[in-house]
């Protein structure tokens, strides 16, 4: 069973930086994908970034170049998100979520079956 928790949000300023992290447990190494998703009230989840476990490849979307890094740890226990750069549209609920990666594109929400519980991220600008 796949397990995946996300911690620390928070409320920064902008131009400020903080760093998520998302533990898993229980996904296929040589297989799987996580990437980082955000959602704001009203609007579906947008992909932010994904990292393929077993080859460390990453791609962003367009609107996090060059700002945010996705990577993970070498004990294959944790994702992380540093998001440098920070704007007051970059505040939403951030989700990881896990998939193989074959299974549809890495930005449709729609194709991950395991999530988080989400963690806060607030851009005061």
């Amino acid at each position: 069973q796949v397990q995946l928790v996300e911690s620390g949000g928070g409320s920064v300023q902008a131009g400020g930086s903080l760093r998520l992290s998302c533990e898993y447990r229980g996904v296929t190494y040589s297989t799987d994908c996580i990437s980082w998703f955000r959602q704001t009230p009203g609007k579906e989840r947008e992909g932010v970034a994904v990292i393929y476990l077993a080859s460390g490849a990453t791609t962003y979307a367009d609107s996090v170049k060059g700002r945010f890094t996705i990577s993970q740890d070498s004990g294959k226990t944790t994702v992380y998100l540093q998001m440098n750069s920070l704007k007051a549209e970059d505040t939403a609920m951030y989700y990881c979520a896990a998939k193989p990666w074959y299974r549809g594109g890495w930005y449709r929400a729609n194709d991950y079956y395991n999530w988080g519980q989400g963690t806060q991220v607030t851009v005061a600008s």
